[in-house]
């Protein structure tokens, strides 16, 4: 079985080609690079659409919801077209723009970064555009902003969406299996701890043909994530081998999966991931915002999809990325107006009905627009509603250091060598993660 997500190898030799990022500066049009000076604000598009024509390239991964966005601008904007490069993966997005940037060429002109690495860009500030403006001062709830910021208040990126955590399930297999499909009793029936949740696992598949979960690795993104200090302290130290809280949950999940059979073993990204949708080969799933669009592509004509206003242990963010601005652009002032426009709230409540995408602006959390959405494939859940109860429901964000997204992929890595492939044990493959943690440094 083939697995999107990249060895710990892989990561390290690219550590070891590192980009010179720190010494270098942006290779680009200066004009635009101390903010944006256009004025964009929340409700235009950030010009009359006058102008030579220009092509902005937009770079993201998954699913954002900006399509129609991308129709809608151009027609506010007769002189930009824009090309939109989509990468199959966040990883492979993230490979592509470490390569551009350490290149000094070939980045697009907007660039979508995930919240793991984001760390690790901003790192070297001098390869992106401050985005600093007045029209955005209060746009993002205070951690995601952030989070974007540098020690000198320098803002590198503008939010887009969060993660905030729900469970997708499948009613009619729940209730094949004799447990409840009505989603407020399954939110009911699934409150409590992660334990609980895979107890209730339990009793679905001595019922059931299906699994309880996709795998240990997708279980796992909800379950690190809670914790507050995981991989890597704040003075830099590397402490996912020692941390008793990494290594009980890693043994708690892989319990779950492998000894209560509890995972149909599909590694999350895969081939065999997505058809697992189409041959209902699990019950459940965790569900941030942006899945919801993923699950109906992959799940397409497919009924019984629901969603439960519930998380183990509380709450929950997975994910949610933000729009960087490369200093190596030619055409630095109008990819930022086009960030601008696409991280404000009335677009990222559209991106939201389109994909999923849950909005990280303050406004859009208030939007009845927001609160009233639901989604026809999900049984017409209120989704608005759920998600913003489970976005308000997070207490705190976990630290990610620069290495986090190196050694989380380790750590993904030791789950899929036990869970999917089936290589190793559970003590082997966890020994094997230390040493790929001890090789980073």
């Amino acid at each position: 079985m083939q697995s999107t997500r990249r060895t710990i190898t892989a990561a390290v030799t690219m550590t070891a080609l590192t980009i010179s990022l720190a010494a270098c500066g942006g290779g680009g049009d200066d004009e635009g690079s101390e903010g944006n000076t256009n004025g964009a604000t929340s409700g235009d598009a950030g010009g009359d659409g006058g102008g030579d024509p220009i092509t902005l390239s937009v770079a993201t991964f998954n699913e954002f919801g900006y399509e129609d966005l991308f129709e809608e601008y151009e027609s506010l904007h007769d002189n930009i077209t824009i090309e939109h490069v989509k990468a199959d993966t966040a990883d492979n997005a993230r490979d592509a723009l470490r390569n551009s940037l350490g290149a000094d060429s070939g980045a697009s002109d907007i660039e979508a970064v995930e919240v793991d690495w984001l760390v690790e860009f901003m790192q070297y500030p001098d390869k992106f555009t401050d985005l600093t403006d007045p029209s955005v001062e209060g746009r993002w709830q205070d951690w995601k902003s952030d989070a974007a910021t540098t020690d000198d208040g320098t803002l590198l990126a503008y939010g887009t969406d969060n993660g905030p955590e729900a469970i997708c399930y499948r009613a009619d297999l729940f209730g094949e299996a004799g447990l409840p499909t009505d989603r407020d009793e399954v939110a009911t029936l699934l409150e409590g701890d992660w334990q609980h949740y895979f107890d209730v696992g339990k009793e679905f598949v001595a019922s059931s043909d299906a699994a309880w979960f996709d795998s240990a690795n997708a279980t796992w993104q909800g379950m690190i994530n809670q914790v507050e200090v995981a991989y890597q302290d704040e003075s830099g130290e590397l402490i996912a081998t020692t941390n008793p809280e990494v290594k009980a949950l890693y043994d708690q999940v892989l319990t779950a999966a492998v000894d209560d059979e509890l995972s149909a073993g599909l590694g999350q990204w895969s081939a065999d991931w997505n058809n697992g949708f189409q041959q209902s080969s699990f019950a459940t799933m965790l569900c941030p915002g942006w899945m919801l669009g993923i699950v109906e592509g992959n799940a397409a004509g497919i009924e019984g999809w629901d969603v439960a206003n519930v998380f183990p242990g509380g709450a929950g963010n997975w994910g949610g990325s933000y729009l960087t601005v490369p200093a190596q652009g030619d055409n630095i002032e109008a990819a930022t107006a086009l960030a601008n426009w696409l991280t404000a709230p009335e677009q990222q409540i559209k991106a939201f009905e389109a994909k999923g995408t849950f909005p990280s602006q303050v406004d859009a959390l208030e939007s009845e627009e927001l609160l009233s959405s639901t989604n026809a494939f999900f049984n017409n859940a209120p989704t608005g509603e759920i998600f913003v109860d489970r976005a308000k429901a997070i207490t705190f964000q976990p630290y990610k250091g620069p290495d986090y997204f190196s050694v989380n992929t380790a750590l993904q890595d030791a789950l899929t060598r036990v869970d999917v492939d089936g290589t190793d044990d559970a003590t082997s493959s966890w020994d094997k993660f230390v040493a790929d943690v001890e090789a980073l440094g």
